[in-house]
């Protein structure tokens, strides 16, 4: 898959050597004492794991799901401060797995990210259900990210 503009500076530019992301997965309960936690889901590998890695970079404690199924599993152990996550997903898209946790982990701090022209429905229907969740558009470049993030701690 080849990356569109800004997102190869984040290869480049932020994210870590493959070495640490081999590590980085193993070593994170040991060094997340004190970190926010981020859960990045995106049925992209490739930009889940660079968001991820990325986000640890600026002091977050980051893992990734690849799709909402699979991001539900996970809060069993991590409970995530901060849910990122893109909207078109197979099986449970990005807002149904928003409302999820939110619902679970009303602490929990959503950002919505998309691509995708065709989301205006998805977002309607969860605005109807009585949720609304801020977003962003992809490609993301990291520091918009990272500033949007510390902006949800805030506000």
């Amino acid at each position: 898959m080849e990356l569109p503009g800004p997102m190869i500076h984040l290869a480049e530019e932020f994210a870590a050597p493959a070495s640490d992301l081999e590590t980085s997965e193993s070593n994170a309960e040991e060094t997340a004492a004190g970190q926010p936690r981020v859960l990045v889901v995106d049925d992209e590998r490739l930009l889940a794991d660079t968001t991820a890695a990325i986000l640890r970079r600026a002091g977050f404690h980051a893992k990734t799901a690849y799709d909402g199924f699979g991001a539900l599993d996970m809060t069993g152990s991590f409970h995530p401060d901060y849910l990122v996550t893109d909207i078109m997903m197979p099986g449970m898209n990005g807002v149904e797995l928003a409302i999820a946790i939110s619902t679970m982990f009303p602490a929990t701090k959503i950002l919505l990210i998309s691509g995708q022209a065709g989301i205006a429905d998805i977002l309607e229907d969860s605005r109807v259900r009585g949720y609304e969740f801020p977003l962003l558009a992809k490609p993301v470049h990291p520091s918009k990210l990272i500033d949007r993030i510390r902006d949800l701690k805030n506000g």
